[in-house]
């Protein structure tokens, strides 16, 4: 306890016994509220109402009294942004019946003293930051029957201790923690259970052999993504009242057992990506369910015929197993099927004319079957929202859609195919579709003027399938519509391998989102759009055409010039003129020539000032932000040799506390840090402090080094509560292209993160302090290694609000396994800056002088996640390039991204790229370059977001499948 606490604690205790024998001014449990409040941080002041000098808590705020007692039965704090630790006071409340503090911030253990609340019916901790064991203990009352720790930090094995007392038990989530180990036997002690939640852990085992099942009175039960393993044998499935059951994502084998199907009350099955092999047994008596989900398997044998006896159904995924055999014309009887995917097995046959009768059906998935005949008339007339039926032998023409088709299709792909026919305009009259890929089929026809409808594409692919878009390599003629200028959002096109013809819409120059194009191989001819990309083409987007106009080509220019339309000079001028005869008349006419002429000049000359204003003014703001970035990088050469002095020669320590993530690390590691950090191995130093090479023991083998960061304590949070909260947010992010965060160590003169130590060294290291022997990194690595950091980018990004902002994207911050993945490094801890700001940001974090985004030197603009967009754009130019983001000669600045733009204007962009990777495909390094460009534009809304990004690349290396 700290001093204050126990000031106050002593204060008011003494208070209490004082006025014992008199009126007292406090109760016990006003008491016991205001010592719970003093462990607490409230920044928004919801515990206001809580005075000390009241008589009774009743009338506070988040309080339940029972009103004819006067005592208090609930306190209910969700959702209040409280943080802090639950520490003493609660004890005091003996009537209390719940207590709920889910959706805040509270950290540190599970106090044991919540086992003394004899009364406590009901424990809602979920979704906070508790970390280390549960207690053994905090159940002793035996009167709890409702038990939400889900969503914390919690490690280690449930011990046997915990379900001694838990006869009233009837609901227990344990989900989303880190516990680990067997479901321990004394859970059978729970006989009332009625809901099991333990999915999102490591628990391991067999739940067979803890006799789980035996717990007849289970309603629903969720066991997914743990590590069990083991088969379930026939019999175990005796439950009677079993109305959900969850396996998804384990490791279970052996055969499906029968006994599902004697569960009359069952309405969710999901058993997918485990083990399971041999035939689907009979499940037809689930009269009740409405979702079965037995995907990415191993299941064999043939599609369950009685399918179409499951009526209540509306969730059927067989996907990626190896069914063979033909849909039944009962699956028309599933009327309640929204969701239907079977793809990736060996199905045969057609596809059921039935199927139409299931109307409320919004996703269809069958790509990679054996389906023949043509598609269902009416199928298209549902509202569907996506239809995948690719890498099939479907043959026939699209069927006509209706109305409700176009108002909820969002996704169709018909690819890989033997389609005939044409392509149904109406289908551009869809404006919310994003995915079209018709691509691999026989279609002969023109392209659908009505292709601009189609506004939210972002990808438009008529080449070889497996892109938004994809109509190609079909027979497609006639010419490109000008409506396809209206894709406004339209960032990669390619048209290649039809048979279109004529010239190319100029209107296509205004797309100005596009970042590649390829029109090879078709018929088309003229001059190539002035606007956009389309001067900067490379050869290989244009060859295999009948005439278009590129000094990149060898053939003949074509150009389809109409005749000249002569127009009267007088039509719309001065009729006088047209009546004078002689010299007069003609010097008439040449004053006309002469005007026109000069009114021709003029515009021109208006429109060479603006670009030349425009220049001038590039040119200044290019001047200001090389004299800054100057400064900047003068101020952290400063900031780390004072950062790095400091943390090298600090002050003994005091005791510390050593907080673990992991539990299967052992605590004891450590026995004095600082004396550890002088044996430990020095591996890098930046602005937040050096890092360290450490291993837990010789024994365990290098599985067991970690990376230890002694961060710059100068600016650090100061008080170890706060620091706690804000690291553990950081220890909840797990991504395969993230450092893990293991756990810290914090005094108030020391304090250390510890990381994953990732073997293969910084990004920096491969680009440009590779030593001679080290062979350059390869075009497909360096494409690897921007995917990865892209993806890890995003999770940050979209996967937690408020968003994760790195700060600091560089070559430094990007690791490297042995399998060179990326691994991000570094990210979060401007979370554990004291008064950060946007100067702070701008001149102590960006050490990396080139990747600062130029809102953080302005104190106008909002500062978000755009500024790792702008690093991150960087970042491409300097994988691509090999050449770092600032260069300085001897009499200028080159600034890469300037001088990229320059060269891909000048249409000579490939020359900088590093020669060092050797071969490369154009095809992707040019779409990749200008994405570059894109990521950098000087606006932060131009910027595409993480997760646009993440798609772009994928589109752009997604390889070209093969014919059937």
């Amino acid at each position: 306890m700290g001093f204050l606490q126990l000031f106050i604690f002593t204060v008011l205790a003494n208070s209490f016994a004082i006025n014992a024998d008199q009126s007292l001014n406090l109760n016990d449990e006003v008491l016991g509220l205001i010592v719970f409040k003093s462990y607490l941080t409230d920044p928004s002041s919801h515990l206001s109402s809580w005075n000390q000098d009241d008589d009774t808590p009743c009338s506070w705020r988040f309080i339940t009294c029972n009103p004819a007692t006067g005592r208090v039965t609930g306190l209910s704090l969700d959702g209040l942004n409280l943080s802090g630790k639950i520490g003493r006071g609660l004890e005091k409340l003996q009537n209390l019946k719940v207590l709920s503090l889910a959706r805040n911030n509270f950290t540190g253990n599970l106090n044991p003293e919540l086992s003394l609340l004899t009364n406590l019916q009901r424990l809602n901790l979920s979704r906070n930051g508790f970390s280390d064991r549960i207690p053994g203990s905090l159940m002793n009352s035996g009167s709890i029957k409702f038990l939400d720790l889900s969503e914390n930090s919690l490690s280690g094995p449930v011990t046997e201790e915990l379900f001694v007392k838990c006869l009233s038990l009837r609901m227990l989530s344990l989900s989303g923690n880190n516990l680990e180990g067997p479901i321990p036997n004394s859970l059978l002690k729970c006989t009332s259970l009625n809901h099991l939640n333990l999915s999102n852990n490591r628990f391991s085992g067999n739940p067979i052999n803890s006799g789980l099942w035996s717990l007849t009175r289970i309603r629903t039960m969720d066991l997914s993504r743990n590590m069990f393993s083991g088969s379930l044998p026939n019999g175990i499935f005796a439950l009677h009242d079993l109305k959900e059951l969850s396996l998804e994502g384990n490791h279970f084998t052996g055969a499906l057992p029968s006994g599902i199907g004697l569960c009359p009350h069952l309405n969710k099955l999901d058993l997918s990506n485990n083990l399971f092999t041999e035939a689907i047994p009979e499940f037809q008596a689930l009269s009740s369910l409405n979702y079965l989900n037995l995907a990415n398997n191993i299941l064999t044998g043939e599609f369950p015929q009685w399918i179409g006896s499951l009526t209540s159904l509306e969730y059927l995924d067989f996907s990626g197993n190896d069914l063979t055999g033909t849909l039944p014309e009962s699956m028309g009887d599933l009327r309640s099927l929204s969701y239907v995917s079977l793809s990736d097995n060996r199905l045969s046959g057609s596809i059921p004319l039935s199927l139409v009768s299931s109307s409320k059906l919004s996703v269809i998935r069958l790509r990679g079957n054996k389906f023949n005949g043509s598609i269902p008339d009416g199928l298209f007339e549902l509202g569907l929202d996506l239809v995948d039926f690719s890498r099939n032998e479907l043959t026939g023409s699209i069927p006509p859609g209706s109305s409700r088709l176009f108002e909820n299709l969002q996704s169709l792909d018909l690819s890989a195919n033997r389609l005939t026919g044409d392509i149904p305009a109406e289908i551009g009259l869809n404006s919310r579709l994003r995915y079209l890929n018709l691509s691999w089929n026989n279609f002969e026809t023109k392209m659908p003027p009505e292709l601009g409808y189609f506004q939210n594409l972002t990808v438009l692919d008529l080449r070889n399938g497996a892109f938004h878009g994809s109509v190609s390599h079909n027979s497609l003629s006639g010419s490109i519509p000008r409506s396809m200028s209206l894709l406004k959002k339209l960032k990669i096109l390619k048209l290649e391998y039809n048979q279109l013809s004529g010239e190319i819409p100029p209107e296509l120059g205004g797309l100005e989102n596009l970042l590649s194009v390829n029109i090879s191989y078709n018929r088309l001819q003229g001059r190539l759009p002035t606007g956009g990309i389309f001067q900067s083409l490379q050869q290989s987007s244009l060859e295999g055409n009948l005439g278009i106009c590129s000094p990149l080509l060898k053939g003949p220019c074509k150009m389809n010039v109409p005749k000249p339309l002569v127009l009267d000079p007088f039509a719309y001028g001065n009729e006088n003129g047209r009546h004078q005869g002689g010299r007069g008349g003609e010097g008439a006419d040449q004053s006309s020539r002469s005007l026109r002429h000069h009114r021709f000049l003029s515009v021109s000359a208006i429109i060479a000032i603006l670009a030349a204003i425009m220049i001038s003014i590039g040119v200044l703001v290019i001047s200001l932000l090389n004299i800054s970035a100057r400064r900047r990088l003068a101020f952290v050469d400063n900031a780390i040799e004072s950062c790095s002095s400091s943390s090298r020669s600090g002050p003994s320590l005091s005791m510390g506390r050593l907080v673990w993530f992991d539990s299967k690390t052992d605590p004891n590691w450590v026995v004095s840090p600082e004396s550890f950090l002088k044996k430990a191995a020095e591996i890098g130093e930046g602005v937040f402090g050096s890092v360290y090479k450490a291993s837990l023991g010789e024994e365990n083998g290098s599985d067991n080094i970690l990376a230890i960061k002694n961060l710059v304590v100068s600016n650090m949070i100061q008080y170890p509560e706060d620091f706690d909260r804000e690291v553990r947010v950081l220890g909840r992010v797990r991504h395969p292209n993230l450092v893990s965060l293991k756990g810290y160590y914090w005094t108030p003169k020391l304090q250390l993160l510890v990381t994953d130590y990732v073997p293969n060294g910084s990004l920096q290291t491969k680009l440009h302090d590779r030593p001679p022997s080290s062979p350059p990194l390869s075009w497909p690595n360096r494409f690897k290694i921007l995917l990865g950091t892209a993806k890890g980018l995003a999770h940050l990004h979209h996967f937690f609000r408020p968003p994760i902002v790195h700060y600091n994207i560089k070559p430094n911050n990007i690791l490297l396994d042995d399998n060179l993945n990326a691994k991000i490094s570094d990210f979060g801890l401007t979370r554990l800056v004291s008064k950060l700001d946007k100067h702070v940001m701008s001149n102590r974090f960006q050490s990396a002088l080139g990747y600062v985004a130029p809102e953080l030197a302005c104190q106008s603009l909002r500062v978000n996640e755009k500024c790792d967009v702008y690093g991150f754009g960087v970042l491409i130019l300097e994988i691509v390039t090999g050449r770092r983001p600032i260069e300085y000669g001897e009499d200028n600045v080159l600034i890469l991204n300037e001088q990229v733009k320059v060269m891909l204007e000048e249409g000579s962009v490939l020359q900088c790229v590093d020669e060092s990777m050797g071969e490369y495909p154009e095809e992707e390094v040019l779409p990749v370059l200008k994405l570059a460009l894109v990521c950098t534009s000087q606006i932060p809304s131009s910027r595409p977001s993480m997760a646009e990004i993440v798609q772009i690349l994928q589109v752009i290396k997604t390889p070209i499948p093969q014919p059937f």
